[in-house]
């Protein structure tokens, strides 16, 4: 029994994602990445992103599985809410990058209504720190409002998908507020 519980405390322990490491006030490392919108190609550019308004920038373990699934749905479903902020909305990961291209399509996750980006070797979700501690070469549910001058004014860091749009949409709102 106590075998048990010494292996499934260290189970949780490793599917807890660490607390994102960049915190408000800091510079947010501007990157480049291929991705997709629409299972379309694309190629996606933060400080070109930036010039439009506050990012967010969300990172999420791999498409196609059950959290990532949720998440993606739930920022598709709020898309016109961010919009009318003037935000943009990007999501990354370094997780089965081969199914990008339908994830970024699929009406029952991104529904082609914002850009995903690949992240090969998770050389994005370092700079972030957002990398999921079981799987160190796949991304963490790591999600970051971004200023438009590249100054991190959220993270929120938490495996569990369901606050993720509620956290980065208050604080795009709450950045609007203060202009």
């Amino acid at each position: 029994m106590i075998r048990y519980v010494l292996v499934a405390a260290a189970a949780a322990l490793l599917a807890t994602p660490a607390s994102a490491a960049l915190k408000a006030g800091d510079k947010a490392p501007v990157f480049t990445a291929q991705g997709y919108l629409a299972g379309n190609p694309i190629t996606l550019n933060l400080a070109d992103s930036l010039k439009k308004g506050p990012v967010v920038l969300y990172f999420f373990p791999a498409a196609h599985t059950a959290g990532c699934n949720l998440e993606a749905r739930l920022f598709s479903e709020a898309i016109d809410q961010f919009r009318a902020q003037k935000a943009t909305v990007i999501g990354v990961t370094a997780g089965k990058l081969n199914e990008l291209a339908d994830f970024s399509k699929e009406t029952e996750h991104c529904g082609g209504k914002f850009a995903v980006g690949a992240d090969p070797g998770a050389k994005i979700a370092r700079q972030y720190d957002a990398i999921l501690v079981a799987k160190p070469d796949w991304s963490d549910r790591t999600s970051y409002v971004i200023s438009p001058k590249g100054e991190i004014l959220h993270a929120y860091s938490k495996l569990d998908p369901s606050e993720h749009v509620a956290q980065t949409l208050g604080a795009v709102k709450a950045y609007n507020a203060k202009k």
